[in-house]
């Protein structure tokens, strides 16, 4: 038996550094490279894209100023402002070419309106073609002229950076300027020498004003929109916040009478086999399966709903009030300085707990509202009990004399807000608005079923 060995041939073998550790580049490396990269995004990457230039809001103040014939074109205001400038560099360069003839002066006028009425559908576009056209003019020019700006693409060019600037971001504003300052000293250096002028500085000086002028305009507009929209959201989020601060006042409040219900009804099953002698089985059976239903609920209710208490919260030592102690609640606002009547229609029958509570509590924050935004003023406080539920109508007057009180509290201005959260809850109607003599109007219906409409 003849055992073989195969061999296997060795990899080849990597050439010397091919597996060098990475090193990372300078910092001057990457800001070059950040820089360029930046510089093909703005000015080289979709610059022939289509971007229109939107008509402007009727809204703003000056279109709203304008008559009425006249406001229909208000939207189209700056392309007829960009055209203009672009007739104006039209004739410009036209008078300083007529000594050419009229077909070159008509040329240079032609090309140097075609880069401005561009920008107003390809703005980066239009720059690279501005330039072009500088140099197409600069060609064109004589050992007299300027250089390499005539007056016509002098006021073309400037627009178009005018314009291109407002319409895209600062940071290609700034690459425009360079651009535009790199060609004009480059043009001077290699072909501006025979030259009797050269008008590269008061490009640079006038452009560098004018950019600047609306970078800066265009920052401070970003900042006011940021921060609006910034003010917006946290006016929203206060709102959400102080809704939920008024449900969890209500799921507090409306805890603690449910809870203290259902240990009504624990107690009562409990103790009612012992107030009858004798009681058949089915019947205790019933009872001992009403107070273990009733202690059940009472401990998912404590359990689900517990949740709300913060954890400085304590449970009140009187129960939660209700109209009974509406006459109480008056004497306090009375003390305070507030002039308060109050009228009471209808039968008095005792309505549901909860509804009681809301009841209270709306006229509680109605007449404190009084308080705080009409100081001096009356009020009236009206309860009706009507059928099929609760009426009540919270009405003050204007204050007096601003002379003769002191300033209204501002207040935190969600008063209004739990009123209606607690109406809501029990499938009520609420209105809220000023009244005709100045003063300001609350009223609630709260629904509330008959004692048939329960049985039912």
């Amino acid at each position: 038996m003849t055992e073989t060995t195969h061999s296997q041939p060795m990899p080849p073998q990597p050439p010397d550094g091919a597996f060098e550790p990475y090193k990372p580049r300078s910092p001057e490396v990457r800001a070059v490279l950040d820089a360029l990269g930046r510089l093909r995004q703005d000015l080289f990457t979709d610059a022939f894209a289509y971007r229109p230039l939107p008509p402007l809001s009727t809204e703003r103040p000056f279109a709203r100023r304008l008559p009425g014939p006249l406001r229909k074109y208000a939207p189209w205001t700056m392309h007829l402002a960009v055209a203009a400038a672009g007739v104006l560099a039209l004739l410009v360069s036209v008078a300083d070419r007529r000594w050419q003839g009229p077909a070159i002066a008509l040329l240079s006028g032609l090309l140097v309106l075609a880069p401005v009425l561009l920008t107003l559908a390809r703005p980066v576009a239009a720059f690279w073609l501005s330039l072009l056209v500088t140099w197409i003019g600069a060609v064109l020019s004589s050992a007299w002229d300027e250089w390499p700006w005539q007056p016509g693409n002098f006021l073309s060019h400037l627009t178009v950076l005018t314009v291109v600037a407002v319409r895209t971001r600062p940071r290609t504003t700034a690459w425009m300027w360079a651009i535009t300052a790199f060609y004009g000293a480059l043009s001077v250096q290699l072909l501006g020498g025979g030259h009797y002028d050269n008008d590269v500085g008061s490009m640079l000086v006038v452009s560098a004003i004018v950019l600047l002028t609306v970078t800066v305009r265009q920052i401070r507009r970003e900042a006011e929109q940021t921060v609006t929209a910034q003010q917006s959201q946290t006016a929203h989020e206060r709102s959400r916040r102080t809704l939920l601060e008024e449900r969890t006042t209500i799921a507090r409040e409306l805890h603690d009478v449910v809870a203290h219900h259902m240990s009504v009804v624990a107690i009562q099953a409990e103790a009612a086999p012992y107030r009858v002698e004798n009681p058949p089985p089915e019947l205790e059976k019933a009872f001992v399966t009403i107070r273990e239903n009733a202690v059940a609920a009472l401990t998912e209710l404590r359990r689900v709903l517990g949740v709300v208490r913060a954890e400085d919260y304590e449970v009140p030592e009187a129960p939660q009030p209700t109209l009974a102690d509406l006459d109480a609640l008056l004497d306090n606002v009375r003390e305070a300085g507030l002039t308060v009547d109050k009228a009471l229609t209808g039968a008095v029958r005792e309505l549901p707990q909860g509804v009681e509570l809301s009841a209270y509590r709306i006229v509680q924050e109605a007449l404190s509202n009084t308080l705080r935004h009409a100081p001096g003023a009356s009020a009236r406080v009206e309860i009706g009990y009507v059928i099929g539920g609760l009426g009540l109508r919270v009405v003050n007057g204007p204050p007096p004399q601003p002379a003769a009180l002191v300033e209204p509290s501002p207040g935190a201005g969600h008063g209004i807000t739990g009123m209606r959260e607690r109406v809501s809850m029990l499938n009520g109607e609420m209105t809220a608005a000023p009244t005709a003599e100045g003063g300001y109007e609350v009223t609630v219906f709260l629904p509330v079923a008959t004692t048939r409409e329960g049985d039912a």
